[in-house]
């Protein structure tokens, strides 16, 4: 039987799915890759609906929007679930342009992808912890994190939200980092395999699992040569900088799941983001839509 093609949309290239495809655990599942770009986080879903990606690498509020928030970007719920956990955010932490400062924050221009994304509403806990309100800043959507880090080193934007080697870069042109998420949100999960419906569940079950099997590798001291080798070519890392990037893979706190599991109380602090920013009641009066996500037997389809 040939291997089963797969479209997966990321919106930073994923050294970890590089590192299943050259090490051969892609093969091994009979499972053949496409990585492609997405833009932003409605961008990504509407694709993952449509077919144009059957598998998504995304953030899990964005699973929790698109699943229970009928008001999301794209106007209407999916059955969209979540399937293995990747990392705990890789550094995500509240970037400023050189120089910028806290105090800087008022009166700035902040880059979101949007204003409703998981990383928006970390953004606001983030500022808010140093005592800068939503109103002490203007928001500006620019899609990615990559192309935030980019309008970040042009000037379009005075701080955003950086992560996954976007901050090692952002670093390494002179961007400060204000707030960590580790400072103020934790435990965090930062990327998920996700999918629509129950159609590319098994692929993206086999797709997690090599993935995992990296995870565990990198995080047990192993391929740290290949690692930084992949990093350094699909980031655009120097190589002291890609080892900085491997560092980040290991670290407990803010790297890789090494065994995939989504863990609930992650999940808490991503619900209770956006209960707290953006709360969605019940029609009946009886909480908010999103009290039951924790507890949903069909939010997280893992498993052979």
């Amino acid at each position: 039987m040939s291997d089963q093609a797969v479209v997966v949309g990321s919106f930073t290239p994923s050294v970890v799915l590089d590192l299943a495809a050259s090490t051969g655990r892609l093969d091994a599942a009979g499972v053949v890759v496409e990585e492609v770009p997405v833009q932003s986080s409605p961008g990504q879903f509407r694709s993952l609906l449509d077919g144009e990606i059957q598998v998504a690498l995304t953030s899990p509020d964005n699973v929790l929007a698109y699943r229970y928030n009928p008001a999301n970007p794209l106007g209407e719920l999916a059955d969209v679930r979540m399937v293995a956990a990747v990392d705990r955010g890789m550094g995500l932490g509240l970037y400023g342009r050189p120089g910028l400062t806290i105090d800087g924050l008022r009166g700035a221009k902040v880059g979101v992808d949007v204003p409703t994304s998981g990383f928006a509403l970390a953004l606001y806990a983030l500022a808010d912890s140093v005592g800068v309100g939503r109103d002490d800043y203007e928001l500006v959507a620019l899609g990615s994190t990559p192309q935030r880090l980019r309008a970040l080193l042009a000037g379009e934007c005075d701080a955003t939200m950086l992560n996954a080697g976007n901050e090692l870069a952002g670093e390494a042109a002179g961007c400060v980092r204000l707030v960590s998420a580790t400072d103020v949100c934790t435990p965090y999960l930062g990327v998920v395999v996700a999918v629509a419906g129950d159609t590319h569940v098994d692929v993206a079950r086999r797709i997690s699992g090599a993935l995992v099997d990296v995870a565990a590798e990198i995080v047990a001291g192993r391929l740290t040569d290949e690692a930084a080798e992949s990093a350094a070519r699909r980031l655009g890392l120097d190589d002291a900088t890609a080892l900085r990037y491997v560092d980040r893979l290991r670290d407990p706190a803010e790297g890789l799941v090494p065994d995939g599991v989504v863990d609930p109380a992650a999940l808490r602090t991503l619900v209770d983001l956006r209960r707290r920013y953006l709360p969605v009641p019940a029609a009946d009066g009886s909480g908010d839509l999103l009290d039951r996500a924790v507890d949903d037997p069909g939010l997280v389809t893992a498993g052979a």
